[in-house]
């Protein structure tokens, strides 16, 4: 029962190292690393950019020649390929640890199982599925994108508790309080890209960056135009400090699309129709090599989405606010479901409070 315990809590700390890295891997994972050796800890160790040391060197590094004979605690199966960096099980291998336990498999076809069964070869004990549900939230962006090459979509909006997303004026600022707001440019930094429609674009003109109270990474900027509207003067044209992705119909001018890759935006063309096919849409980005996105759209953008399956999470913030209106805007805009059975349900859901708002987070059911 001891070494249960003791195997949780220095995973813990590992999985508490990976958390803190969240945002910064690019398409990679957040790993952490903790190695132990006579209960004390020699070495730790986080990845912390896709290219650079993963989190098993860095910890491997600080505990030197102390790891033989060690126990190495890691949040993901080392890895047993090269890739960018060599692999992960081999500098292990090398330091002589005795033991290795693993929170979680990694899904990657390169590495699944083959990093386990190496450490093993070599005779080291390795145990695995130490917080593995924990492990498996943590990269819950990364998994999906590794074994569908398809972006982990997150839908955050916020809106009244009657469910407007603005007033009948189209008067959106502030719908929730300064926490939540801070909450939402963490999640900004924590995807790789965010996503919005060109109707957010034109009434607001946002730059969609990160403004977290900590420095932080903005994402890359996704605008699904149809028609190419977007103006040449607006902001995110304007700013070229983050790349940005317009997505539009093969029925776009092409003189327009012109004018907006020479003001330096990328350009794709989902589908064969006069609108966006979002299904195209994300392929074509997960080959741009796009894992993650946080999705900021109008009700359009997000029935669109939710009706063609690709939200994989939601996060609803509420403000306790009722502000009515028959034609204020709303979290969805499309035809809907004719039977209550029929409905998206969520599952996993968690119901937290961000200052004076509520935050409804889960995934969804197809």
């Amino acid at each position: 029962m001891l070494d249960i315990l003791n195997d949780e809590y220095y995973m813990g700390l590992a999985l508490d190292m990976a958390a803190k890295a969240s945002g910064q891997t690019g398409i990679n994972p957040v790993v952490g690393c903790v190695v132990v050796k006579d209960g004390r800890i020699i070495g730790i160790g986080t990845h912390l950019k896709r290219g650079t040391g993963h989190a098993e060197v860095h910890a491997l590094q600080m505990a030197g020649a102390e790891a033989e004979g060690a126990t190495v605690y890691v949040t993901l199966e080392p890895c047993s390929h090269f890739g960018k960096t060599p692999p992960c099980c081999e500098r292990i291998i090398d330091a002589k640890a005795a033991r290795v336990v693993v929170a979680s498999g990694d899904p990657n076809p390169e590495v699944s199982g083959k990093g386990i069964a190496r450490l093993r070869e070599e005779g080291i004990a390795v145990t695995v599925g130490v917080l593995e549900q924990r492990s498996q939230q943590l990269n819950e962006k990364f998994n999906k994108y590794i074994t569908s090459r398809i972006p982990f979509v997150t839908l955050k909006t916020a809106s009244t508790l009657d469910g407007k997303i603005a007033s009948s004026t189209g008067d959106s600022r502030w719908v929730t309080g300064a926490i939540a707001r801070e909450q939402v440019h963490t999640l900004r930094h924590q995807h790789e890209a965010i996503m919005v429609g060109i109707g957010t674009v034109l009434a607001d003109d946002p730059l969609l960056n990160t403004r977290a109270a900590v420095p932080a990474l903005d994402p890359v900027r996704i605008i699904v135009d149809s028609k190419l509207r977007l103006p040449l003067t607006a902001r995110v044209v304007v700013d070229r400090t983050v790349r940005t992705i317009v997505m539009t119909s093969s029925q776009a001018s092409e003189e327009r699309r012109g004018d907006l890759e020479a003001a330096g935006i990328e350009v794709i063309v989902c589908g064969s129709g006069d609108k966006v096919d979002l299904v195209d849409g994300m392929a074509k980005l997960g080959a741009l090599e796009i894992g993650s996105i946080l999705l900021e759209g109008g009700g359009q953008l997000n029935g669109a989405m939710l009706e063609a399956g690709l939200i994989d999470k939601i996060i609803l913030y509420y403000a306790t606010k009722i502000i009515g209106g028959l034609h204020a805007p709303g979290t969805f805009t499309f035809p809907g479901y004719e039977k209550m059975a029929d409905a998206v349900q969520l599952e996993r859901v968690s119901v937290d409070m961000a200052g004076e708002d509520i935050c409804v987070s889960g995934y969804p059911v197809y």
